[in-house]
């Protein structure tokens, strides 16, 4: 095969490989009312559906791309999928919901192979020159399946009930496992040779449950003592990493990295200041302005569509101008589109939320691509594994940070209560408080953006 025709068909499988994960979560976010109903899960329960998910992804990403950094990447993106196009199969016909959860916690270990990997393999082949515009393109993918995934699902659910959702990902996820067998030839291994970190795998495991587990149950006092436990354990974790041979995540990077470490800390920030602005903007829609879920639905998608518009030509542009400022401008951009929401009230226009939110949509999609640019291009090829699990778990972390500001901000002004008319100032007071919030950590953003240096 070609060199170029070998590039495309890495940057296919990719992107396909990036789409799934998305559209399948975003799809499920909808359809969880539907699965509660059938297992009689109440809240917390139904909500681990979604969590098993991102901790598996969290806790299994830098580790598992070390991982095939040292055995083969192609290897571990394979069989990602085949883990996760086996679970999505299995998920469909769970006897329990435990065994629903146990199910979706796999799904989080074949993605973790897949974005561990994935990205690693098209920094693999792309060269500088072009390596932003196909991250761009990857990113896009990531967007598309966001925003497909509520419109679908929403269908597939109605019409096919929740189950279908799992099994529309089967035949996609046999089609890339074929692909990769059949046109993708030869292997990455850059760092063939070097021991496995089993030690720190162990350690970092344990960091990331306890600080993910802790932030969902959090503001409670056994969710403070695991994120206490969670930061004891990074400080362990750290000592250990710098003694090791073979490091899981070499300390160094960050230490000695100042790219790599400002533009992770940058990554982390923005994720933790803008995850949770959807899922308060939902609650707004259909609680406040008495929007059905299909009708609110079709007001948040503006942003991921303006978000997989812009994503490509964000990438392309981080490859001719220094991906700092590119990605700063866009976590500015980020910082007044939050900045409009602090006034949300009772009488704001759903206009107005659509142009905030194609707003937010452009800086989401000139930081994200350009940022990982950033990312990948500041790391030597051998550690194009741990760089890409980096992304992915920085992602995971912001997500569930950015969860966990929320929802603690809901139960300290709103209460653990149902969202009924009574308590609708508090949640728009909580809302706002939120969103506050989110500006601070994504100016802070900006800073951290701008400290990284250059990357060229």
């Amino acid at each position: 095969m070609g060199e170029a025709k070998s590039k495309n068909c890495v940057l296919f499988v990719a992107t396909m490989a990036s789409f799934l994960p998305a559209f399948m979560n975003s799809s499920i976010n909808i359809a969880l009312p539907a699965i509660g109903e059938e297992f009689s899960m109440d809240a917390v329960l139904l909500g681990w559906v979604a969590t098993a998910y991102l901790l598996a992804l969290a806790i299994f990403m830098v580790p598992l791309g070390r991982a095939a950094d040292i055995y083969g990447r192609k290897k571990f993106f394979v069989w990602g999928m085949v883990v996760f196009t086996v679970f999505s199969f299995l998920s469909a016909f769970p006897y329990t919901s435990m065994m629903l959860i146990t199910f979706r916690f796999f799904h989080g270990i074949g993605s973790a192979m897949i974005f561990g990997t994935g990205v690693a393999l098209l920094t693999s082949v792309f060269p500088p020159g072009e390596r932003g515009q196909a991250l761009g393109i990857n990113v896009t993918a990531v967007y598309v399946g966001l925003s497909l995934g509520p419109f679908l699902g929403g269908v597939l659910t109605q019409y096919l009930g929740w189950r279908s959702i799992f099994l529309a990902s089967v035949p996609l996820g046999v089609g890339v496992i074929a692909l990769i067998i059949w046109k993708l030839k030869g292997e990455w291994v850059e760092a063939a040779g070097e021991k496995f970190d089993w030690v720190g795998s162990i350690i970092y495991a344990f960091v990331l449950f306890s600080v993910m587990y802790g932030f969902t149950i959090l503001p409670s006092p056994a969710g403070m003592w695991f994120v206490f436990l969670g930061i004891l354990g990074l400080v362990v974790f750290l000592r250990w990493e710098m003694k090791s041979d073979s490091p899981i995540l070499d300390v160094g990077l960050f230490r000695e990295n100042r790219a790599f470490a400002m533009s992770n800390l940058a990554a982390l920030i923005s994720y933790g200041a803008t995850f949770a602005v959807v899922f308060i903007l939902s609650l707004y829609l259909q609680y406040i302005k008495d929007l059905d879920p299909r009708s609110a639905g079709l007001v948040l998608v503006a942003q991921p569509v303006v978000q997989a518009i812009f994503s490509p030509g964000a990438g392309k542009l981080s490859d001719r101008i220094e991906p700092r400022i590119v990605a700063s401008a866009g976590m500015a951009i980020t910082v007044v589109g939050l900045s409009l929401l602090v006034s949300l009230n009772e009488d704001t226009k759903l206009i107005y939320i659509i142009s905030v939110l194609v707003l937010l949509g452009l800086g989401f999609a000139l930081f994200s691509s350009p940022n990982t640019n950033a990312i990948m291009s500041s790391v030597d090829k051998r550690y194009y594994g741990v760089a890409s699990g980096m992304v992915g778990t920085m992602r995971s972390l912001g997500m569930m940070m950015s969860m966990a500001i929320a929802m603690t901000a809901l139960a300290l002004i709103v209460g653990r209560v149902q969202i009924t008319p009574e308590y609708h100032l508090q949640f728009l007071r909580s809302a706002r408080a939120i969103f506050s919030i989110f500006v601070v950590l994504c100016a802070a953003g900006v800073l951290a953006s701008l400290a990284r240096g250059k990357v060229r």
